[in-house]
């Protein structure tokens, strides 16, 4: 999977661009349902990522793209659950997060956040 361009609100991967946020889910890509956590909207003024989400954890290591200016919210209980399945995070702004699953192996998942 290649990951060949971001910008604020857009992603391209494998030549495919997309204005909405992507999981990678072993070599898989999907878009991020962010409906369960919406409900935890207000108390981070902004939809953070929860455990509420279907998140990759099939993988060594999950990275998160956290956004642009690395604004989005992690919720504590997705590191907890991270530790508790073995499964190392690694959350920073989306362009380090797309640096970083270049080098990385098939083993490591991905939700990447493209605005904030």
């Amino acid at each position: 999977m290649r990951i060949d361009n971001f910008s604020f609100g857009r992603i391209e991967v494998d030549g495919e661009r997309y204005e909405r946020d992507v999981v990678i889910d072993r070599g898989r890509l999907k878009m991020r349902k962010k409906k369960p956590s919406k409900a935890f909207r207000a108390e981070f003024d902004h939809t953070p990522l929860s455990v509420e989400e279907k998140i990759p954890w099939k993988c060594r290591r999950l990275v998160i793209g956290t956004g642009e200016q690395g604004s989005l919210p992690v919720m504590p209980a997705v590191y907890e659950e991270a530790k508790r399945r073995g499964v190392e995070v690694v959350a920073v702004p989306t362009a380090e997060a797309i640096r970083l699953l270049a080098r990385s192996d098939p083993s490591t998942n991905a939700v990447l956040h493209i605005t904030c």
